[in-house]
């Protein structure tokens, strides 16, 4: 019996659908100030580019900060395009980065009501996210997720990201449930799914309206338990 799902952040409870247009515009402005001009294809393939070159530095990685990952990338960036990093410009890509993804995160449509109906439910509710509490937080305060949660939990507060197994430990201490009486849902088929399938959780695949799910370096997957397409789906998952 299913007493407890634990939810992923990015790409399950939120969509990503509004990250690629409004992160697009800070990438050109940071060209700007640093006297590189190139097209739109060029800043796309070089993005691209540097996120996959990160993404395998970082996919060994236990533990990281986010802030630390999109620096790495961002830094990479600049470099392939010629340009030169300094500091102050540093700070101000992450200080503009943060902002930009909490303001343009936004709830799935379906969201509040499952977490209603999963609350009045009785089953134990919690976000176990890989990100920093800078940005954690905040998205909890401004859409009031408070009110249907349980607990919440970064991979900061830990120090631990999915697929380790220290962040999945912690939140299932922290709702005193066994394994097998959760289910993880996440869009993430290389950090949700692999790592709670890893521990003994049922697992729920989500898709992201048809965006792919970020930051995988494709070296290890797992058949999640359930594919789904919408939040609302689990409740044919764990039944009356």
């Amino acid at each position: 019996m299913i007493k407890g799902v634990f939810f992923d952040l990015g790409g399950t409870l939120y969509t990503y659908k509004n990250v690629p247009t409004a992160t697009a515009p800070l990438l050109h402005k940071a060209l700007e100030k640093v006297g590189v001009v190139a097209s739109k294809d060029q800043v796309k393939n070089a993005y691209l580019e540097a996120t996959n070159l990160t993404i395998k530095e970082y996919s060994c990685k236990s533990y990281y900060l986010h802030e630390s990952f999109f620096l790495a990338v961002f830094k990479s960036f600049i470099e392939l395009l010629g340009g030169i990093e300094k500091g102050e410009l540093n700070d101000w890509y992450i200080h503009s980065h943060r902002k930009c993804i909490v303001d343009c995160l936004e709830l799935k449509t379906d969201c509040i009501s499952l977490l209603k109906t999963l609350k009045n439910m009785g089953v134990y509710v919690s976000i176990v996210s890989n990100i920093d509490q800078d940005m954690l937080e905040p998205l909890i305060a401004r859409d009031q997720l408070s009110k249907y949660l349980n607990h919440w939990t970064s991979s900061e507060k830990v120090r631990s990201c999915k697929p380790d197994q220290k962040i999945f430990r912690h939140a299932l201490e922290l709702a005193n449930l066994r394994e097998k009486e959760v289910l993880f849902v996440g869009d993430s088929p290389e950090h949700d799914i692999l790592g709670a399938s890893r521990l003994g959780m049922l697992t729920a695949l989500i898709t992201d309206g048809g965006m792919p799910p970020p930051l995988q370096s494709g070296v290890k997957n797992v058949t999640p338990d359930f594919t789904i397409k919408e939040l609302n789906d689990i409740l044919e998952v764990i039944g009356p």
